[in-house]
C-alpha cells in the first residue's frame, strides 16, 4: 500500500509540474490582452482629448451667445415707442 501511495504521488506531482511547464499559450493570451488594453488607453486618450476640445469650443460659443444677448438686449432698449 505504501508503495502505491509513493507511486501514485510520484505521478501526480510529475503530471503536474509537466502541466504548469508549458506556459506558451498562457503568455500568448496575456501578451494579445496587452495589447488590447494598449489600443484601449489609446481610445481614452483620444476620447479625452476630444472632450476637452469640445468643451473648449462649448465654451467659446457660449460667451458669443452671451455678447449677441447683451447686444440685443440693449438694441430693445434703445427703442422704445
Amino acid at each position: 500500500m505504501n508503495k502505491l501511495q509513493v507511486v501514485l504521488g510520484t505521478v501526480v506531482l510529475g503530471a503536474s509540474l509537466v502541466g504548469c511547464a508549458n506556459t506558451d499559450a498562457l503568455s500568448q493570451k496575456v501578451d494579445a490582452l496587452s495589447q488590447k488594453v494598449d489600443a484601449l488607453s489609446a481610445d481614452v486618450a483620444a476620447v479625452k482629448s476630444n472632450q476637452n476640445q469640445l468643451s473648449n469650443e462649448v465654451a467659446a460659443a457660449r460667451a458669443d451667445a452671451a455678447r449677441a444677448n447683451e447686444r440685443l438686449d440693449n438694441m430693445a432698449n434703445r427703442y422704445k415707442k
